[in-house]
């Protein structure tokens, strides 16, 4: 099936609460998880940035897991960065070490010029031009450290998309169900993020499966 882009901004306020309300707990638990694995803990003063970090779930939970680290969770969204800006604010015991910042790849104003980790969840697929990801991961993250990326795969059929709709979006809103289904239709095979890691220069980097709907990067800069 071939890719079906869509738009690469979700900077619409409904579908910005519509996400941010969404129950994404099996797969940010699942990205944190394997965090956790294969990042683990970082020395203290060490920087994690989290690319396409949305509503600031996953950002909030790595800042949570290591008491010793700043994270700095960007995206290009104003709306969904207010939920992530709000999630913290509930959070004052992180308030020092969590940073949201708006901006586009690869050219976002940062305040490192380096990372200790890069970590992305779900931007590789709204992007029109992925090289954009590989791009900043390859300038941003110090040599030697870990990047972890994990993203929606494509499947093989538009009938396969909609069954996967179904069974991981059934009660969702109705904007959920077609934002998901679009981004399925969005998303790359591995052979196609293989590819793109090869051009860019981050061949060494591990593409696997990790469900019956996303892929995973791995390795270190």
């Amino acid at each position: 099936m071939r890719r079906v882009p869509e738009p690469e901004l979700m900077d619409d306020e409904a579908q910005a609460l519509a996400y941010a309300e969404a129950d994404f707990e099996e797969p940010n638990s699942r990205f944190t998880d394997l965090y956790s694995e294969f990042v683990g803990r970082l020395p203290p003063g060490a920087a994690v940035l989290d690319l396409g970090c949305g509503p600031g779930d996953i950002t909030l939970r790595i800042a949570a897991a290591d008491p010793g680290i700043e994270v700095h969770g960007l995206d290009g969204s104003a709306a969904m960065l207010a939920f992530g800006q709000a999630a913290r604010a509930s959070r004052p015991e992180l308030a020092g070490r969590v940073r949201f910042l708006e901006g586009l790849v690869p050219g976002a104003v940062l305040p490192r010029a380096n990372y200790d980790a890069v970590v992305s969840n779900s931007l590789l697929h709204h992007l029109h031009h992925p090289e954009a990801l590989w791009r900043m991961i390859r300038e941003r993250a110090r040599p030697g450290a870990p990047v972890l990326v994990m993203d929606l795969m494509r499947p093989s059929d538009e009938a396969t998309a909609r069954a996967l709709v179904d069974e991981y979006a059934a009660d969702e809103p109705e904007v959920l169900r077609r934002d998901f289904y679009n981004s399925l239709l969005a998303a790359f095979e591995l052979d196609e993020v293989r590819q793109q890691l090869e051009v860019a220069g981050l061949g060494g980097l591990e593409v696997m499966p990790v469900s019956d709907r996303h892929l995973l990067v791995r390795g270190r800069a």
